[in-house]
This record gives C-alpha cells, sequence and structure tokens, in this order.
C-alpha cells in the first residue's frame, strides 16, 4: 500500500473524532451568531488575516505584505496570540523581547520592523482595546484571528492553499480544518497561496469554481517568491557554488516548498525537521551541529527559515562560527494582483467610516 493510500485510511478512522470536533466548533458559532456570546467592533480599520485550517497557508507573509504596503502611510500595530510564549496576558514587543516572551511570529515581525507596534495577547478585544488607549494607531492587522469571534474586523483577508483548498479538507483531526467551511463566506476576499508561478487561466477558473465566491468577495492568487538567503550572524556571503551540501532546519508546518526552492541550487540536502512553532533544545542543536561538523568548513551551510531563525537566536553563542542563513519567503500575486490587491486594501482604509460601539475608554 502506497504512503498515501495509507494516509487516507488513516485519515477515514479518524472522521468519527471529526465529527465531534465539528459538534463543538457549530455551537461555539451558534453563540456568536445568535448574540448569546458577543463580537465588538472598533473605530478604527481592523484586518484580520486568517484561515480555515491549521497552519501552512503563509499568513506570516501576509501579514508582512500588509506593513511594507500600510507601514509608510499609517501608524500600524500587528496583533498575534503569540503561540507557543511562555508568558501570558497583554504585551508588547520591545528591546528585551525574545520568542520566547513574545512568540516567534510576533518576534519575526519586531527584527524586521520595529518601527511599528507589535503586540501579543490570547484575547484579541484586550490588546485592542490597551493600544487604543495608549499607543493610538490608525490601522490594525489582526494575525491568525478569523476564527475569533470576539472581534468583528472590517476586513477579512482568507488564505488557503493551493495544494489543499478548503473545499477538499476534512475537519480535525482527519483533516485541517479547524473552522467551518461556510464560514469563508465572511471574508472579504480569498487568496489561494503557494500556488505554481505558471498558473494557467483554466487553473484558476477551476479553484475559483471550487470556491464558490459570494457577491463581492474577489478572490486572488499567489506564489510564494524567495529571497536571496542572508547570514543569521556575521558577514557571510551566499555562494551555493562553493557548498557540497545544505542542512535544512525548520519547523513549520508545510516544509515541501521550502526544500523544493532549496533543491534548485543542486546540492545534497539533509532536512531536520520539528514540528511547528518548535522549540530548539540544546540536544538538538548538538545532533545539527555533529552533522554540520561532518563536512570540511566551507562546502555546508545551515538554512533556515526566518521564523526559526528568532527561535535559534538564543545559541547566538553556539552559533556564532556557524555558516547560517536564513531564505526569506513573500508572497507574489500572480498576473495583475498585486495592484488589485493593495487597491482593495487602501481603499478599504480611506473609506472607512466608525461603527456605532459601545463605550471602552
Amino acid at each position: 500500500m502506497s504512503f498515501k493510500n495509507v494516509i487516507r485510511k488513516k485519515n477515514k478512522l479518524l472522521l468519527p473524532i471529526s465529527w465531534l470536533y465539528i459538534a463543538g466548533v457549530r455551537i461555539f458559532s451558534f453563540l456568536y451568531d445568535s448574540g448569546i456570546k458577543k463580537s465588538h467592533s472598533y473605530p478604527l480599520p481592523v484586518i484580520c488575516v486568517g484561515n480555515l485550517s491549521v497552519g501552512g497557508t503563509g499568513k506570516s507573509p501576509m501579514v508582512e505584505y500588509l506593513v511594507r504596503l500600510l507601514k509608510d502611510r499609517y501608524r500600524l500595530a500587528t496583533i498575534s496570540r503569540g503561540y507557543g510564549r511562555k508568558t501570558k496576558g497583554f504585551l508588547l514587543a520591545g528591546s528585551t523581547a525574545t520568542a520566547a516572551t513574545i512568540g516567534d511570529e510576533p518576534m519575526q515581525f519586531y527584527t524586521k520592523f520595529p518601527d511599528i507596534t507589535v503586540a501579543v495577547s490570547e484575547k484579541r478585544t484586550v490588546a485592542i482595546e490597551t493600544l487604543l488607549r495608549t499607543l493610538k494607531p490608525e490601522v490594525i492587522i489582526l494575525d491568525d484571528a478569523l476564527q475569533h469571534r470576539a472581534v468583528t474586523a472590517g476586513l477579512n483577508i482568507l488564505l488557503t492553499a493551493y495544494d489543499n483548498p478548503f473545499p477538499r479538507d476534512n475537519y480535525l483531526p482527519a483533516g485541517q480544518l479547524r473552522d467551518l467551511r461556510s464560514h469563508y463566506e465572511r471574508a472579504d476576499c480569498i487568496v489561494v497561496t503557494k500556488c505554481p508561478a505558471l498558473l494557467t487561466a483554466q487553473e484558476r477558473q477551476a479553484i475559483t469554481e471550487e470556491i464558490r465566491p459570494v457577491a463581492g468577495q474577489s478572490v486572488f492568487f499567489a506564489a510564494l517568491q524567495y529571497g536571496q538567503p542572508y547570514p543569521v550572524f556575521g558577514e557571510r556571503s551566499w555562494a551555493p557554488g562553493n557548498m557540497d551540501a545544505l542542512l535544512l532546519v525548520t519547523g513549520i508546518a508545510n516544509p515541501a516548498p521550502l526544500r523544493a526552492q532549496l533543491e534548485q541550487y543542486g546540492k545534497a540536502i539533509r532536512e531536520f525537521y520539528f514540528e511547528d512553532h518548535y522549540e530548539f533544545r540544546k540536544e538538538d542543536l548538538s545532533r545539527i551541529l555533529k552533522a554540520y561538523t561532518a563536512y570540511k568548513k566551507g562546502t555546508v551551510a545551515i538554512i533556515t527559515t526566518e521564523k526559526d531563525s528568532v527561535r535559534l537566536a538564543k545559541f547566538r553563542e553556539e552559533l556564532a562560527s556557524v555558516t547560517l542563513f536564513v531564505l526569506p519567503v513573500r508572497h507574489s500575486f500572480l498576473l495583475d494582483g498585486s495592484k488589485k490587491f493593495d487597491t482593495l486594501i487602501k481603499e478599504f482604509i480611506q473609506n472607512f467610516e466608525n461603527p456605532q460601539i459601545q463605550t471602552y475608554l
């Protein structure tokens, strides 16, 4: 039996548990739809980036895309849960922040964009209301909050992966869906991410028909665009021609596109895969360094992601003499998608009108 068939069989065995899971999600959704639990709106543009599944759709690159688009025009804040952090409650990123205190993705945002406000909180309402009382941002980006109904965002961006779009997926644990499929209707736009760069018009049409966008809902298509690797520590130059091998170290939901990118360099690749948001330990580092030192100096490099690099930063001393590079990634909209997407975001902010809201200040 092939590996894929084994996975399908395993997933089918998990379907009864999925039915229980979705029953709980429906009850949670009913509490908000019926007004038993309240959802709050706020007097500033709030943009939510999210998905219906667990991980692997490119939320962090999308948040960064929005930051680059807006940071020079508005006082901007991002709010994340801070998944995997060792702290609780509301926190602002600052000079003493680490992945352990605010989470890896917020730390990534703060490292790359130190001039914006980066906040974390399990409760998005607490974070928004605290920021409005203190730093008074003009635009807020909610990271991974589509399923958190306590906040009604002004603009919802739903991401779904090209190789596993939400209409085809099953609910947890048989699949990756964590929220109701029907909640795609709450999105103002849908971005199909991780598409092939040469996606045909027929393929775009077929996916759009599968999604069945509701009236007024835009569908965009984007590919991953990897940038030039840059050193995590020191002043090293990326020179793959001089290398015999690459050691890929990563803890992300779907490392397959990353490996595919590295294969283009034509080098031997050894993977060190960890679970998403993994907290690297000394024994992990020892295993990686053992593989690294098996090669002659200068003939091998360790490659990681930006999110992983902030979690590896605690081993700065041990990694200072190692050739360690980060492979950055962005979303690249296909055809003229970027122009239309940017216009949608800018017009939402420019045309924003304060809703009727309760007093909270």
